[in-house]
């Protein structure tokens, strides 16, 4: 006997209008903002607010220095503990779940008492010093997602023989690293890449907590002042996400297509 498909359909339903409900009643209510009828003016508010502009513009610059600062870190350190040190694995792994489980306010007061302007590498003393700690503050919130992307794609390849090969033809480290392990785990650094994207845009304790003019503050700032800008900046922010997961699922079905060619 087949076995029933209404079960799962109806848990899907339910998780579908559990997720839908409420972003349907957040778009609705953002188009009121005109007594009587709905229009945009919310939106168009908000896009022409300097303020969203700066922030918005800020956060984007940020996400991407934060990207190549997390690949920078985690591609060497994942493909050498493969190659040379399997036996650290579990202790990497571990280290980079603890952003998950430290409170990221906890995190960034540990970072204001190492690194404010009267210790011995004062990053707070200056607006670029500050932008620069946050951004290794957002290359630890991204370090877990990060790291098991490039981790999955170095899992699919065979390091080893690719190194062996490498330097029997006579290439350096530098070489294997940024000729062959890079091309070969790029899917896998693109996913973390909008992860990570995904995460700055969104985030709001790291930059309010150090004073900087990122989108996450801009959003909690018009939520506490106006009524109908915050819904239609909440749709803003989720088309963002969304649009990263569905450019990460666009990389990966190109993938699995150029795979199986």
């Amino acid at each position: 006997m087949k076995r029933s498909t209404v079960g799962p359909w109806i848990a899907f339903g339910l998780g579908a209008l559990y997720f839908l409900i409420p972003l349907i009643a957040t778009f609705e209510f953002s188009l009121r903002m005109r007594r009587g009828t709905y229009s945009f003016d919310a939106y168009a508010v908000v896009f022409a607010d300097p303020r969203f502009q700066a922030s918005f513009s800020y956060s984007v610059v940020l996400a991407l220095v934060t990207i190549v600062l997390g690949v920078m870190l985690v591609v060497p350190t994942a493909y050498f503990i493969r190659l040379r040190l399997p036996k650290l694995a579990p202790i990497v792994e571990f280290i980079t779940l603890l952003p998950l489980v430290i409170p990221a306010i906890v995190i960034v007061f540990g970072y204001l008492r190492l690194y404010n302007s009267s210790s011995w590498l004062p990053f707070t003393s200056s607006a670029r010093a500050t932008d620069l700690l946050l951004a290794f503050g957002y290359v630890t919130l991204a370090l877990p997602y990060m790291y098991r992307a490039v981790d999955t794609g170095m899992r699919a390849i065979d390091v080893r023989t690719l190194t062996e090969a490498a330097e029997s033809l006579g290439a350096g480290w530098a070489t294997v690293l940024f000729r062959i392990v890079f091309p070969n785990v790029k899917v896998a650094i693109l996913s973390g890449a909008f992860i990570t994207f995904a995460v700055v845009m969104g985030e709001f304790t790291f930059a309010s907590l150090l004073n900087r003019p990122a989108f996450g503050p801009y959003l909690q700032l018009i939520g506490a002042n106006r009524a109908y800008e915050p819904a239609a900046l909440a749709i803003i922010a989720f088309l963002v996400t969304w649009a990263c997961m569905g450019l990460l699922q666009l990389v990966l079905a190109g993938a699995r297509v150029a795979r199986q060619r």
